[in-house]
């Protein structure tokens, strides 16, 4: 035997003995690498998908300056990632949000987190499904209707359970192949654009041309800076398949980092350039050009470089709802595996031969394909579903982040090969002062005169429905109270006494 393969079973048992003193036993295939972890959290942010789905809107609304809002939100998320990086060096569990929440506070507190994150990434997989429809449509020769759309989304959606379906070490190929054609087509769209098709000056992002009006321009910005914050997350997906990933505590924390570093970077880049190369802003901001995108797009590389292009970004599509995919699958089996939902003894199996949560990977498959429909038979539904993918995401991060606070008062000290040391106190009170900005700015309403009170105040509403329902649900049926898994142990975890080992079933 190799010494390369001594030390990786070396890993590898060093891991499971981690897994075992947390009440677990794992069947997964603990075979992804830091690259491919990181390739799984990149494709999941996705700058691409993230830029090419908001850049009019976010360009319409704020003018150039919105660029500054993918370094704010990146910083702000770059600290709630060194938060989970503590958390999951300490408790590598599948299903990342909810385990790490049951650990911190308590079952209640893990049930609604997972919940609200469940929902969103649900809502996210349908918005890019159905985000992609538009780019294929293009590429095909196909007249963009909201049925082609919906039909494109379903099958995207089916593709993506298929794959996911035939295990983790084809997941990771598919994240990396995505990953590099991502970042390749960014970089070489990006500086393509710069170098011949530049039609702004470099400073331009400094230039509001106006766009709020007699008032102050801080609203303006807070309405674009929303495409920061639907762009700068995905990191929390490494920690999802933490059973999966050999040397976790070390590996996850640092392809959250890399997350963090190379796609935020990467989608500050595309967007600088594009920013650049539109040729009149200012009928951008007024109205009168509604695909600023596509315009930059067909005219820097004509009819079949533009079609090169849409083939990269269809990549990119694919790629991101793969990875939204598996990532809501692991958190489904988590649920089942400490029996808190419904249904949990068919959840929580593995298949037997490719080692993944089958019966949840169909449906995080068909919940996402539902909201879909949802989406094409009520009007305006997507832009609602959209709305509470990002808000979900943030208020459940949140939640870990305040839980991990809550856990340090009662004495909590993290011990997992990554730290923060004397400095974790500051940056968790830092990390959550941002996410709760960002969660006032994502629930505050951009009232339209000529829309219904509703539409004005759907997105409130919507998080407002989410968290009854989720709380009536665990009140009624009591499900967070079933299982013995542990929870609520941060702070005993020097001195906690072996517990029992919950197996993840085989079918």
């Amino acid at each position: 035997m190799s010494h390369d393969s001594t030390a990786t079973k070396s890993s590898l048992s060093e891991d499971e003995r981690q897994l075992r003193a947390l009440g677990y036993t794992s069947n997964f295939d603990r075979t992804m690498s830091l690259w491919e972890n990181f390739a799984l959290g990149f494709t999941y942010l996705s700058p691409v998908v993230g830029v090419y789905s908001v850049f009019a809107f976010g360009l319409a609304a704020g003018g150039p300056p919105m660029l500054w809002a993918y370094f704010i939100a990146g910083f702000g998320q770059f600290l709630v990632a060194l938060i989970f990086g503590e958390v999951v060096s300490e408790f590598p569990i599948s299903g990342g949000l909810y385990p790490w929440a049951r650990r911190l506070v308590g079952r209640r507190w893990a049930w609604m987190a997972g919940w609200i994150y469940a929902w969103a990434l649900f809502a996210t997989i349908a918005g890019v499904a159905v985000g992609a429809g538009p780019f294929l449509a293009l590429l095909l020769g196909f007249e963009v209707t909201p049925a082609v759309s919906t039909a494109i989304a379903l099958v995207l959606v089916a593709v993506s359970t298929a794959l996911n379906l035939m295990g983790t070490k084809l997941l990771a190929k598919v994240a990396m192949f995505g990953f590099v054609c991502e970042l390749l087509g960014a970089l070489v769209v990006g500086i393509y654009l710069l170098l011949f098709h530049r039609e702004q000056p470099w400073g331009v992002v400094f230039d509001t041309f106006g766009v709020e009006g007699a008032g102050s321009y801080l609203p303006a910005f807070l309405t674009a800076a929303l495409v920061g914050l639907f762009s700068c997350y995905g990191f929390e997906a490494c920690g999802d398949v933490a059973e999966e990933t050999p040397d976790p505590g070390r590996r996850i924390p640092m392809a959250m980092r890399m997350t963090i570093y190379i796609g935020v970077g990467a989608s500050a880049f595309v967007c600088y350039a594009l920013i650049l190369a539109v040729p009149d802003i200012g009928a951008v901001i007024s109205g009168k050009v509604t695909d600023p995108l596509g315009e930059v797009l067909l005219t820097s590389f004509g009819p079949i470089g533009s079609k090169a292009v849409i083939v990269v970004v269809m990549v990119s599509f694919v790629s991101c709802v793969l990875s939204l995919q598996a990532a809501v699958s692991r958190l489904i089996f988590a649920y089942a595996r400490d029996r808190m939902i419904f249904g949990s003894s068919v959840l929580g199996r593995l298949s037997k031969g490719h080692h993944v949560p089958s019966a949840a990977l169909v449906m995080a498959g068909i919940v996402p394909a539902l909201v879909v429909c949802l989406g094409f038979f009520v009007q305006d539904a997507l832009t609602t579903i959209i709305s509470f993918a990002v808000i979900g995401i943030y208020v459940s991060f949140q939640m870990v982040v305040l839980g991990a606070l809550h856990a340090r008062m009662r004495g909590w000290v993290p011990g997992g090969k990554f730290t923060l040391g004397q400095a974790g106190l500051l940056v968790n009170v830092a990390a959550l002062a941002y996410g709760v900005g960002a969660i006032a700015n994502l629930l505050w309403p951009r009232l339209s005169p000529d829309a219904a009170w509703y539409t004005n105040y759907a997105t409130p509403l919507t998080v407002s429905i989410v968290l009854g329902v989720g709380l009536l649900y665990m009140l009624l049926f009591r499900s967070h109270q079933r299982g013995d898994a542990p929870y609520a142990d941060a702070w005993q975890m020097q001195a906690r006494p072996q517990v029992s080992v919950r197996a993840s079933q085989a079918s």
